[in-house]
């Protein structure tokens, strides 16, 4: 970390996740170092203007702080490869934004001393500017360890996000309920829509927004009464 606190920000994974990740954070202060090309390098360019495009292992030498944001299945092999080449620096801040691992997946980094973070924000990202907004009404799972928990915190919260803390062991869960929420709301939320549609209702997602939305704040008050 800089003398005043400002990181050089390195974003693996060009996907719906990590260019937003990265916007918040060179909003928060931090400069950017670079990204790895994507599915949609158009769109990343459009939420991170002006970021170096580079492969991962350029993004790694250059970064004081590597944001991960892969998908699941390739965040072991990722962390893993990058060790095997021995790209991992002492002291530098390796975070990943997958919600079903702690800091387990990022043993490898942390062997060569890197300084292992899990910060999830509990949102469903869209890849776009849209996704800030969201970010600023969030929560973050954080996991790290106890030493250099602050230092997860901090990053949440300069997301936009109030951290939260989730325990190693209790991550799984964690995923379980973002997986059920999330996916279990479009299934519901798509029958609806479809049901209306077949009858000859314009605009079904449009009808049901209110409804929807009430219900689900309705949903989330009752859930966080401790009554």
């Amino acid at each position: 970390m800089t003398r005043n606190g400002r990181l050089g920000v390195g974003i693996i994974g060009a996907g719906r996740v990590g260019p937003v990740i990265g916007a918040a954070l060179a909003g928060a202060g931090h400069a950017i170092t670079g990204i790895t090309s994507g599915s949609d390098d158009d769109r990343a360019a459009a939420v991170l203007p002006g970021a170096p495009v580079l492969d991962a292992t350029e993004i790694v030498r250059r970064s004081e702080l590597v944001v991960l944001a892969v998908p699941h299945d390739q965040l072991p092999g990722l962390v893993a490869g990058i060790a095997e080449v021995g790209g991992w620096q002492i002291g530098q801040l390796v975070l990943h934004t997958d919600p079903a691992y702690g800091i387990e997946v990022l043993r490898p980094a942390a062997e060569r001393g890197a300084i292992p973070l899990a910060v999830h924000p509990a949102i469903s990202f869209t890849g776009t500017t849209v996704d800030l907004r969201q970010l600023q009404a969030a929560f973050a799972a954080v996991t790290a360890p106890a030493a250099v928990l602050p230092i997860a915190q901090a990053l949440a919260v300069e997301l936009g996000c109030e951290p939260v803390v989730v325990a190693e062991e209790d991550r799984a869960a964690y995923a379980e309920a973002i997986a059920t929420a999330s996916e279990f709301s479009r299934s519901i939320i798509g029958q609806s829509t479809a049901l209306l549609r077949g009858i000859g209702v314009e605009n079904p997602g449009g009808y049901l927004s209110a409804l929807v939305q009430s219900t689900v704040e309705r949903a989330l008050r009752e859930a966080s009464d401790p009554l």
